[in-house]
């Protein structure tokens, strides 16, 4: 049976025995219902990238590969049914504004708007410079998005990112320390290369661009990324209390681990293929940044999270799910999740409820005694009863993907979830295998509708007038590539050297767009 109770900020009307979506409005301070909000806790937010559902120990995978993962979700409770967007960059804007990714066009990524397969699917075509150089139109996260890191800023939080942003790479107003975060650390854009820290290409430019920086200034390190963005939230949160004194901290942790490239892992190949090196490096990482959590007396008052940006590259790392990343079967949206908080979760408990990433904006400010007051609606929910209480989730709708994506429209409602034209029963059959649409005719137009309801709330896509110049640049961040350092360009001049110099037609070093919904990834997804 479908749920028909819909908790949210906006007012609905009754459309087929579903609730359908008829205008939002700016939510309501809710009431205090637990003495956890406002309690002002310390947050880190740890986020893998490309890890499949079946990869952790307790998951069924390799338990000689996450013994650090496993054991942070022995101490804390696994989520069964958190959920996020089908790629990258969606679930990271979804995540820091709490609104679904089509509100904020991040369905769209950025460097999609220098790939012309993508681009074909908005009628576009690739945009021309006064240079003449084929170039890619501008696209990040709106700096008029409040931000999550913003919502804890105001309320006395020291914020840092530690690892991958993805949600722009040129503007400084797109770039973290524009939205937020007062440390910035790590890479801007989508996949860069673990020991070198170039992007291997600038799409559509193929050629490499240095993407490593410190606030927001390039960055010259050795290492490998996963150890180095390990070190940095280290040496953060060792410093912490010299730098902020008893400021609570939110550290967002997002590792480009294990998204390709995956070239030279530094350690454990002797003994694994390169993905499960690198998979068990992530781990190392995550165990040393618990660790130090722990070892400089944060632990007792520090809600730690693990979870991951979306499904696996292959059917296999998601199983029993369907899917991989890039579809929103349950294999390209559902994905581990655990979290610790001592004295406050149980060990070793598992958690049921329905969540979608959108939730944790919510949360954290509830959490964190911040406002929810805003101009722009948010689709996340409270979730702290639901979390540290057991109390049942708020939420019974998860509204995947609309029109105007590259990816079918895709929503949950209840047991159903409608993805383009199929249509399945997820408490019955959670591996997707069986498509009741033609049993269930009737469900299956109530949910077109509703997700049909939610697409024109699409706000129209800006002007995308404003170009990358150069279209090839040395590194990303326009005024840090204005004044670029020599090295840089020695840098990323011997990687170049290195790449080949044209490619065949139709081949390009980044894959295609889906088609009929569906993508293949060949060799690391890169």
């Amino acid at each position: 049976m479908i749920l028909k109770t819909f908790k949210n900020i906006c007012s609905m009307t009754l459309l087929g025995g579903f609730s359908m979506l008829t205008s939002c409005s700016t939510p309501t301070v809710e009431e205090k219902t637990t003495a956890l909000e406002d309690s002002r806790p310390n947050i880190v937010f740890i986020l893998s990238d490309d890890m499949g559902w079946n990869e952790p120990g307790f998951n069924g995978g390799n338990k000689e590969l996450t013994p650090s993962i496993d054991s942070l979700r022995a101490s804390g409770v696994d989520f069964k049914n958190f959920y996020v967007h089908a790629v990258c960059a969606p679930t990271r804007s979804a995540f820091l504004t709490g609104r679904y990714a089509f509100r904020t066009w991040s369905d769209w990524r950025s460097e999609d708007f220098g790939k012309p397969t993508y681009l074909e699917k908005l009628g576009m075509k690739l945009a021309v410079n006064e240079q003449g150089e084929e170039t890619r139109r501008i696209h990040a996260l709106d700096s008029e998005e409040r931000t999550v890191a913003e919502a804890l800023k105001e309320v006395g939080y020291a914020t840092s990112i530690i690892g991958k942003w993805h949600c722009g790479e040129w503007f400084p107003e797109h770039l973290p320390m524009g939205q937020g975060f007062m440390n910035q650390y790590g890479h801007y854009a989508w996949g860069i290369d673990y020991n070198n820290y170039t992007i291997p290409h600038n799409a559509p430019a193929k050629f490499a661009v240095y993407d490593w920086h410190r606030n927001q200034e390039p960055l010259f390190e050795q290492g490998y990324a996963t150890d180095l963005i390990a070190n940095e939230t280290v040496r953060l949160i060792a410093s912490h209390k010299e730098r902020y004194g008893e400021k609570p901290f939110f550290m967002y942790i997002p590792f480009n681990a294990v998204h390709g490239p995956l070239e030279d892992v530094p350690r454990y190949t002797d003994k694994y293929s390169k993905r499960h090196a690198a998979l068990k490096c992530l781990d190392d990482a995550v165990g040393r940044i618990v660790g130090a959590v722990d070892q400089y007396g944060f632990g007792e008052n520090t809600l730690v999270i693990f979870a991951n940006d979306n499904g696996g590259l292959r059917d296999s790392m998601n199983a029993p799910y369907r899917g991989t990343k890039n579809t929103n079967y349950e294999g390209g949206v559902r994905v581990p999740c655990v979290m610790r908080w001592p004295g406050k979760l149980k060990q070793g408990d598992t958690n049921n409820e329905m969540m979608h990433i959108t939730d944790f904006y919510n949360t954290f400010a509830k959490l964190a005694g911040a406002s929810l007051k805003q101009e722009r609606p948010l689709d996340g929910m409270n979730m702290v009863d639901t979390i540290f209480k057991d109390k049942p989730s708020p939420r019974d709708e998860i509204v995947f993907e609309v029109s105007g994506s590259v990816r079918f429209p895709c929503i949950r409602k209840g047991d159903y979830k409608l993805v383009g034209d199929e249509l399945y029963n997820i408490a019955k059959d959670p591996s997707e295998k069986n498509n009741i649409a033609k049993s269930h005719p009737g469900t299956v137009k109530t949910l077109k509708a509703l997700v049909k309801a939610y697409g024109e709330q699409r706000p129209p896509l800006k002007e995308m007038d404003v170009l990358m110049t150069p279209a090839l640049p040395w590194v990303y961040g326009q005024q840090e590539n204005a004044n670029v350092p020599q090295w840089v360009k020695d840098q990323v001049q011997k990687v170049r050297n290195t790449q080949p110099k044209s490619w065949a037609p139709g081949k390009t070093p980044w894959p295609q767009a889906p088609k009929d919904g569906k993508i293949i990834y060949t060799g690391d997804g890169r």
